[in-house]
């Protein structure tokens, strides 16, 4: 008999957490895909959701982002292979898996109800470690183990955050976490603004509101306006993979206008340890 599927029963910001399963688990299907991810895979073939109906068909740049998280993650584990890696928001993601070093240690900060359904497909171990809190609660920080390196993740987070929340979370971090590196991801201003005035992103699917969109210009000015003795700030373009988006999207990336208009990846440190 097959097996039950199980319903995520999930809405709002934690439903977001299905969107970039179902890329990644469709991008690992492909010969050709750039990820192996068995993990997310089997998640999504165990629940029971209608991924096309709500997200439509992928074009794959939600897979793109986390492999370049990936490479930045594999990156900074060569230097840093005793390190710990906070991932806020984390959701479905399977990415402590697939960059796993066999030494390093993983702290995944969600809602309640996100890390009971994780915990139904990726338990928690020795240095795999769970904490149900919300991202923006600084009591997480004391959960984290400092006296190794850290670097914290923000994949697919921000953006559903005020601005103001935002920079006092970032404000804790550098008070409290001196030397912890971050990588966090963005959405173009006319995205945001289309979400907060109601964008059906399906006929099936409305997206939750994302209240801070940024142009790629404005994302360092804001950031050392926030958050005073940051290190370098690096910008990561990312593209989906294939087809007409891959094809103009190095167009766009070098002219100005358009460039701000594109979502990317950032990383940056917290000052020095």
């Amino acid at each position: 008999m097959p097996v039950p599927k199980l319903s995520p029963d999930l809405d709002g910001v934690p439903e977001t957490m299905l969107w970039p399963l179902y890329h990644r688990a469709t991008e690992a299907r492909r010969p050709d895909g750039i990820l192996h991810d068995p993990d997310s895979i089997r998640i999504m073939d165990a629940l029971d959701y209608d991924f096309p109906g709500h997200f439509g068909i992928p074009g794959g740049s939600l897979a793109m982002r986390a492999a370049e998280i990936d490479r930045i993650l594999v990156q900074w584990l060569e230097d840093h292979p005793d390190g710990l890696v906070v991932s806020l928001g984390e959701g479905l993601e399977s990415q402590s898996r697939r960059v796993d070093n066999g030494r390093m240690r993983w702290l995944s900060v969600d809602l309640p109800q996100s890390i009971a359904l994780r915990e139904r497909f990726l338990p928690p171990t020795d240095r795999f470690r769970h904490l149900a809190m919300s991202a923006l609660d600084p009591a997480w920080i004391d959960q984290a183990d400092t006296t190794r390196p850290v670097l914290v993740v923000a994949q697919g987070l921000f953006m559903y955050l005020e601005p103001q929340a935002i920079e006092l979370l970032l404000r804790a971090m550098a008070t409290r976490m001196p030397g912890a590196g971050l990588v966090f991801d963005t959405v173009p201003v006319w995205l945001s603004r289309l979400t907060l005035f109601g964008l059906y992103w399906t006929p099936g699917y409305r997206l939750p509101r994302m209240p801070w969109g940024i142009g790629r210009s404005a994302i360092e000015p804001t950031l050392r306006r926030w958050c005073s003795g940051l290190g370098r700030i690096q910008i990561h373009p990312y593209a989906p993979p294939r087809g007409r988006p891959a094809v103009l999207h190095p167009f766009a990336a070098a002219t100005f206008l358009l460039r701000d208009q594109l979502p990317t990846l950032v990383t940056t440190q917290f000052g020095e340890a």
